[in-house]
This record gives C-alpha cells, sequence and structure tokens, in this order.
C-alpha cells in the first residue's frame, strides 16, 4: 500500500499534481491542512480515498481539527500541528502522540519535512508542496509504502 502525505498546499495544486504525476498511483491521500477551499479539487485529482483535515488557514472549513484511524495494525493520527507548537518544538507532539497511544503521528504547519523515529511513535511532517521553507525550499511530501508485513516505510520525497 502506498500512501502520500501532503500539507500546506494553501491553494495551490501545481506542485501536488506534479507529485502524483511522478510518484505514481498511491493508495490514499492524506492532507494535513491549510487547503483553502479546494478539498474538491484534492479529491478529484487523488483519484483514490482521501482524508483531510483543517489547518490554521482553513478559517471556513468543515474540516475536522484531527482524525485519527487504524491503518494496516497501526493507530495513525493527522494534525495541522499549530496547537502543539510544532514551530517551536517537536515536544508537545510527541508527548501527546505517546498519550494517545499513536503509531504514527502526522503533522503540517512548519512547511519544513521532518521525520522523527521517537520510541513511542514515528512523527513526520511532510513540509510544503507551495511554500517550502527549509533550506534551499524545494517542494516536499511524504510518501510511506507499507509491505505486505506491515511495516511502514517513510520517504520525504522532494519535487521539483
Amino acid at each position: 500500500m502506498r500512501v502520500l502525505v501532503v500539507s500546506d498546499t494553501h491553494g495551490k495544486l501545481e506542485h501536488l499534481k506534479t507529485a502524483m504525476m511522478r510518484l505514481g498511483p498511491v493508495d490514499l491521500l492524506l492532507h494535513l491542512g491549510d487547503i483553502e477551499g479546494q478539498e474538491h479539487e484534492i479529491e478529484k485529482l487523488a483519484d483514490c480515498p482521501t482524508e483531510m483535515i483543517a489547518g490554521n488557514n482553513d478559517y471556513f472549513s468543515m474540516l475536522d481539527k484531527e482524525k485519527e484511524f487504524m491503518l494496516r495494525g497501526k493507530r495513525i493520527w493527522m494534525t495541522h500541528g499549530h496547537r502543539y507548537l510544532v514551530g517551536q518544538t517537536s515536544a508537545h507532539i510527541r508527548e501527546e502522540a505517546a498519550s494517545r497511544g499513536i503509531d504514527v503521528a502526522l503533522y503540517g504547519h512548519t512547511h519544513k519535512p521532518r521525520l522523527i523515529y521517537d520510541p513511542h511513535a514515528t512523527v513526520a511532517c511532510p513540509g510544503s508542496l507551495s511554500y517550502p521553507r527549509q533550506n534551499g525550499r524545494v517542494p516536499t511530501c511524504l510518501l510511506i509504502n507499507i509491505d505486505d508485513a506491515g511495516e511502514f516505510h517513510f520517504e520525504i520525497c522532494e519535487i521539483q
């Protein structure tokens, strides 16, 4: 199973289209917020099941602010991250993930890709496809490959 995780597209879908073209078909798309009203366009573009949450810039969105669900035996938590101060530290989101019994915590907001293998949970931020802020400012996303044994393999992908 292939899962594409994106965040912070901010109403610009060009890089999402490019990412989907370059990475090939995926089985699930997860969007971690700051969609800015393009939920329907993203669902059409994805052509697969899609889960989305609202970010701090999704002012009038009816999307949930967070989601938890099971995927291949792992507890997944989606949050935009701003309420956990992810721009300053990963400590709060890691603590929250541990307190909830989360296996994989996914967040956005910082526009910087990050992958942390914490003893309690894997914590990952895909960065931003529209407004990257890390050195080099290359648009990024996260690809999760789940093998036949149910093992999750994480890869930050640069989309140029």
